[in-house]
């Protein structure tokens, strides 16, 4: 195959989804990881620490522009699958086979991905924007001490407060949070289908390995995503504060 039939031919636009989002799938592992930094239950300074490592650091920022042009070539190239797809299958089945055919997640992805793409703009906007951007309250961490001191102190160290603003949003706004969740359960089916057909494009035949895939993709699904659904439901019951 030729380059530039990557971003042309049907097999290149698999070929990016699959690449794309397994990269993004690696991405949701760091993810969770920081947000569950939150159950310390220590007024937030793991969470804004780890939060302004992410932030501050060379690294972690020039992963995160290749996260956005993943983001982007994950999203452009499903909707022209989608697109694809749906006028290839104009005329239906004379006998709708439903789940015998495929599952019900698998024929919704364009349908989930769409729920996960507005997620994502209402999570950027209350939380990744002012967190790179500005418009967070300060908070005083002394970083011998690991505890929350006045400005000014001794050692002390300015850090945006990502962590009040979390608590703030999803303890006043329960539109937030009810979008959070169901975008979040909607990536969990999202997840269930993606990975597995993620490899299948890759080569992956052999149906023992694709069944193991699949166990994989389930458990990874269910952790990653029951992590993220525990996140405003910890701060609407007041579990952390």
């Amino acid at each position: 195959m030729k380059w530039s039939q990557i971003f042309t031919s049907s097999v290149g636009k698999k070929i990016i989804m699959a690449g794309s989002g397994l990269f993004l799938v690696a991405f949701l592992v760091v993810h969770a990881g920081l947000n569950a930094c939150i159950w310390a239950n220590d007024g937030g300074v793991m969470f804004n620490k780890a939060a302004h490592f992410m932030g501050a650091s060379i690294v972690p920022r020039i992963l995160e522009i290749g996260l956005f042009v993943f983001f982007l070539l994950h999203i452009i190239q499903g909707l022209v699958l989608e697109v694809q797809n749906r006028s290839k299958r104009k005329i239906g089945y004379a006998i709708k086979l439903g789940n015998r055919g495929s599952k019900w997640y698998s024929r919704a992805m364009g349908i989930l991905g769409s729920i996960i793409l507005i997620f994502l703009v209402v999570h950027l906007t209350d939380f990744w924007i002012p967190s790179r951007f500005g418009g967070l309250e300060p908070v005083y961490i002394d970083l011998a001490t690991n505890q929350i001191v006045p400005a000014g102190a001794e050692g002390a160290k300015e850090f945006h407060n990502l962590y009040a603003e979390m608590a703030y949003k999803f303890t006043s706004f329960p539109v937030i949070s009810i979008i959070y969740i169901i975008g979040v359960i909607a990536l969990f089916w999202h997840l269930v289908h993606g990975i597995q057909s993620a490899f299948r494009t890759f080569g992956v035949t052999n149906q023992r390995y694709i069944n193991l895939l699949t166990v994989a993709g389930w458990i990874f699904a269910i952790i990653i995503c029951g992590a993220f659904i525990m996140m405003p439901i910890s701060f609407m019951a007041g579990w952390i504060s």
